[in-house]
């Protein structure tokens, strides 16, 4: 990308759409268009295409979508599904129509089978079903990839995606119900500490493995990747090493410096049992991960109790 480029990132207010303004912004890109939910409804397909039509971005970056842990995928399937469909079609389509020479968009490691081997390489892709609790959330984001892929075979434009695991970071959702994993931990062993609560409980046996990725990393990755002549359709972000979620939260609460007792809930559900990525064809176009799961936190709680004491956490 030039420096002079237009870049339209959708969902910039978000965690990763936040991430990735500061990471251009700091890189001395000053051209970066926005446009909030209010300014521009992604779902309604005639202002989508109006808006890029008027605006001509170079690049665009589709980092918007209707995100949530698995209570929120299992309670709004309808909506997961329709939300996120609409966006990819409406973003990737009128991107096309409009002459965007390069389009990036960002899906999710939950497009991959449920019990896919791992790593999960991205060959893996609709070989077996899907986790059941993220369903729609994971068509919604495989119509996205394979609408990139067929639009880029058919006509020739460099529209390409990027699949990441759990991310986590600065500007994450800390709504009690609706947020990942992460986030939600951090927050019920934050509020546990302040209210001197004995225990928390945790969702699930503890026993599934999760790979996080700090979205600072995730922000990196992408500018790499956006600056590779040749890019492959889609390609795994990761970090390349995965935990439990009884480990990751003995690491929460080791920073949060919470001083009580963890409790499992196994009436809840799980989710997908393991969900590392193979990240070799990441590492072979030159980028890998950097920062270490403990260091990501620690720096992810000084933003959250920054945050939660002047009671701008989000929430939504």
């Amino acid at each position: 990308m030039e420096l002079t480029d237009k870049i339209f990132i959708a969902g910039h207010r978000g965690m990763v759409g936040s991430a990735i303004q500061r990471n251009l912004e700091n890189r001395g890109y000053t051209n970066i268009l926005t446009q909030t939910r209010q300014e521009l409804d992604l779902c309604d397909a005639a202002k989508t295409f109006q808006y890029l039509k008027q605006a001509t971005p170079d690049v665009v970056i589709i980092a918007a979508a209707r995100v949530g842990g698995i209570h929120a995928n299992n309670t709004y399937p309808a909506e997961f599904l329709y939300e996120n469909l609409a966006i990819a079609q409406n973003l990737i389509h009128s991107s096309y129509l409009t002459n965007v020479k390069r389009l990036l968009f960002l899906g999710s490691a939950c497009i991959y089978p449920r019990n896919a081997p791992q790593p999960m390489h991205e060959d893996y892709l609709l070989t077996s079903p899907l986790e059941p609790t993220n369903e729609a959330y994971a068509i919604a984001k495989i119509c996205g990839l394979k609408l990139c892929q067929f639009y880029r075979q058919q006509y020739g434009v460099l529209f390409h995606s990027a699949m990441p695991n759990n991310l986590y970071g600065p500007g994450d959702n800390y709504h009690p119900e609706n947020s990942h994993v992460l986030p939600a931990l951090i927050r019920r062993f934050h509020e546990a500490k302040e209210n001197n609560s004995p225990e928390v409980a945790i969702w699930g046996t503890g026993s599934p493995r999760r790979e996080f990725l700090y979205v600072e990393d995730l922000a990196d990755g992408i500018f790499h990747i956006l600056n590779h002549p040749t890019p492959p359709d889609w390609v795994n972000l990761g970090i390349g090493a995965d935990v439990t979620i009884k480990e990751v939260a003995e690491i929460i609460k080791d920073v949060v410096q919470y001083k009580g007792n963890i409790t499992f809930d196994s009436s809840k559900p799980d989710g997908t049992p393991r969900k590392l990525l193979d990240t070799s064809k990441m590492e072979a176009l030159g980028w890998k991960a950097t920062t270490g799961l403990k260091e990501g936190i620690k720096a992810t709680y000084q933003d959250f109790c920054k945050n939660y004491a002047n009671n701008t956490v989000r929430v939504l």
